[in-house]
């Protein structure tokens, strides 16, 4: 077994195969995993998919921060306090280290002797016979080689040179945003370290949302959704003005802050968001998860416990037929039946992401949600109740996913 990208995905399923004592190549093109960047929440049903690989005391050692709560500002005007309690259950959303959940994983991983890890490999092409994949063509630190494999995993981001070699083809949905991340010291008025803010904001013709929280870095990591495409005029007029953007639409401590430390920001990274899903999954000796095969929006910190339940049900089809040496046509059937037992929970999460983008950057946002006597409502609503309604599903999922013994 050959798997192309030790991401979530990637790394918790070559652990699961590994632990079963299937012997499986886990390729990685950065030789660091913390040279680029990685989303970093981990909700419940993430934690609880670490929990089921037995890995819950591991987890829990990473650097990390826990969120309990949310509050809500319409610029300076504080609307309400959403506890994760009343939607998430026991705990809310985890900000974990992705660089160290990772290497924990490989670290698990190599105490099986029949696990390898290749870092510093660049997958340039997929190996095919008689139409069928049977291994990947790849550049490494020592040069060219080809390895060979009954069964292709590609788990390589939502830019998967698999996907691409596979020729396989997405349903994409048209996004209305792209999200400026960036991190700057954590300021004293956000030291109980559990509670984020989200900054809501509209002008005639434009809107914003603004999502911060503690890191376990000691820094505020921000996230700054605008309407797709309007990020690259004002990198055009420098850090200034686009810290200055955002300072606008906050409350008074949060802007005085942004502006003290517009020099020490973190380099913003600027994801132009993607959402689609491949109508295929799978082809002959291939099968592609996570972001390979459903680049998900980061509405809901979704990618990273989608991607590690993918693992998990991938883990349950694939153990019992590469452990007895199955047939290409029953590996095949396998990759099928991991498609259609996931399908159904990527779709419903892509689509309940899409509800709240489209409402934000609409006319009928500005007009009417953000009107004064909507938002006097909004804060004496009871809004842990009725974000709570909204919220659970994508704290623990659509579908149950339950590990095989």
């Amino acid at each position: 077994m050959a798997i192309v990208g030790a991401g979530p995905a990637g790394a918790a399923l070559a652990y699961l195969l590994a632990r079963r004592n299937i012997d499986v190549t886990l390729l990685e093109r950065q030789t660091d995993f913390a040279r680029e960047f990685r989303g970093e929440a981990l909700q419940p049903s993430g934690v609880d998919a670490f929990a089921q690989m037995g890995l819950g005391p591991q987890l829990a050692a990473l650097p990390q921060t826990r969120l309990s709560a949310v509050e809500f500002y319409r610029g300076a005007t504080r609307l309400g306090r959403f506890e994760f309690a009343s939607g998430f259950g026991d705990f809310g959303p985890h900000v974990v280290s992705q660089p160290a959940m990772l290497e924990m994983l490989v670290g698990e991983a190599s105490h099986y002797s029949n696990f390898k890890l290749r870092r510093g490999v660049t997958v340039r092409d997929l190996v095919l016979d008689t139409g069928r994949v049977t291994g990947v063509v790849a550049d490494s630190t020592s040069g060219p080689i080809e390895i060979r494999a009954d069964l292709v995993i590609g788990a390589d981001g939502r830019a998967s040179v698999i996907r691409k070699r596979a020729g396989l083809h997405e349903e994409r949905s048209p996004q209305a945003f792209d999200v400026v991340w960036g991190k700057v010291p954590l300021p004293d008025f956000m030291s109980d370290r559990s509670t984020a803010r989200g900054y809501v904001g509209g002008s005639s013709g434009n809107s914003h949302l603004m999502l911060c929280f503690p890191s376990y870095d000691d820094r505020l990591q921000f996230a700054w959704m605008i309407e797709k495409g309007s990020f690259g005029e004002l990198r055009q007029r420098g850090i200034e003005q686009w810290i200055e953007e955002m300072a606008a639409h906050v409350s008074s401590d949060l802007a005085a802050h942004l502006r003290a430390n517009r020099d020490d920001v973190t380099h913003p990274f600027l994801l132009d968001v993607v959402c689609d899903r491949l109508t295929k999954w799978s082809a002959p000796g291939l099968l592609l998860l996570g972001d390979a095969s459903h680049p998900m929006s980061p509405v809901g910190g979704q990618g990273i416990n989608i991607a590690l339940r993918d693992a998990l049900v991938a883990a349950n089809h694939l153990c019992s037929p590469l452990a007895s040496g199955a047939s290409a046509a029953e590996l095949d059937a396998a990759t099928a039946r991991i498609e259609a037992e996931r399908t159904p929970e990527v779709r419903a999460v892509q689509r309940m992401q899409q509800f709240g983008p489209r409402l934000l950057f609409s006319n009928t946002f500005r007009r009417i949600i953000l009107s004064p006597p909507v938002l006097w409502l909004l804060r004496r609503a009871p809004i842990s109740k009725m974000v709570g309604r909204t919220v659970r599903p994508f704290a623990h999922g659509v579908t149950l996913v339950r590990l095989a013994e």
